[in-house]
């Protein structure tokens, strides 16, 4: 059973691994898959339209598929590789040790945003981004530019305590726990951390940044903590809603899984403080 760690108690080996997997898919083209699907959804979700990846109550277990799958690619690397996640509630400083030369690599430079240091540096030559939303071809962040300060651990707690997942109008503007977590609402979760990193995370194609996979891992644990806590509380809607995915139906891109089969991630992997 893969497990999840916290990225501040991998070991080096444990790095090394995770960041030489990644630069692996990287290189056979396989990575860029990954930033040309979650751009595609990027650009097609609407708050009036179609909805999936994204201002949609499948935002949560639609990520989860997408993390899974992109796991499962590191593992067809290497067998010992689990996503980590970035507890960015706990971890809230450039000087975090994600963003050490030895793992992520740190912010870019004042000019225009260049990582010039870690494995994913433009210098490093391994890491030429190729799915972008403009000509520039390196890896870009400005940690702490766009907005000033991560969540807290107390703003993670008022978002836990909503013991409603989701309700009409199903997109940005509903209430509940999912689009207050996704951040179109309330004290701004996940959206906000995406902004504070900046560059292309701050993107459509914000998989080109590495650290996208530790965001979204400790979102999706964020997740499976609000389901513990509200077992009476269930992934709606249930049923024949307009432009957003029902509990039982499929998904796209991969038209075989429904929210209903990702409701429990123990299928799949564990995190290392459940």
């Amino acid at each position: 059973m893969t497990v999840r760690k916290n990225q501040a108690t991998l070991t080096a080996d444990e790095k090394r691994r995770f960041v030489a997997a990644v630069l692996e898919l990287k290189r056979s083209g396989r990575y860029d898959a990954f930033v040309t699907t979650h751009n595609g959804f990027i650009m097609a979700d609407t708050d009036n339209g179609e909805r999936t990846g994204h201002r949609s109550p499948s935002f949560l277990p639609w990520h989860r598929r997408f993390l899974l799958d992109f796991e499962r690619a590191l593992q067809s690397v290497d067998a010992s590789v689990a996503l980590p996640y970035w507890d960015w509630s706990t971890d809230r400083t450039p000087r975090a040790s994600l963003w050490g030369p030895d793992f992520l690599g740190g912010t870019g430079r004042g000019r225009d945003g260049r990582v010039m240091d870690g494995p994913f540096a433009a210098d490093s030559g391994n890491w030429p981004v190729t799915v972008r939303v403009d000509g520039r071809t390196y890896l870009r962040r400005s940690l702490g530019s766009g907005v000033r300060e991560l969540p807290t651990p107390g703003e993670v707690e008022s978002v836990l305590s909503m013991a409603t997942y989701d309700m009409a109008p199903w997109n940005s503007a509903s209430d509940g726990f999912r689009n207050h977590l996704e951040g179109w609402r309330g004290v701004n979760l996940h959206n906000r951390v995406h902004v504070w990193v900046g560059g292309q995370m701050a993107t459509g194609v914000s998989p080109n940044d590495p650290v996208f996979w530790l965001h979204h891992a400790y979102v999706d644990k964020l997740w499976a903590r609000w389901q513990r806590r509200h077992p009476d509380s269930r992934y709606v809607p249930p049923a024949g809603t307009p432009e957003v995915v029902d509990l039982d139906e499929t998904m796209k891109p991969w038209n075989d899984v429904r929210p209903a089969d990702l409701l429990d991630h123990t299928r799949h992997y564990t995190f290392d403080t459940e």
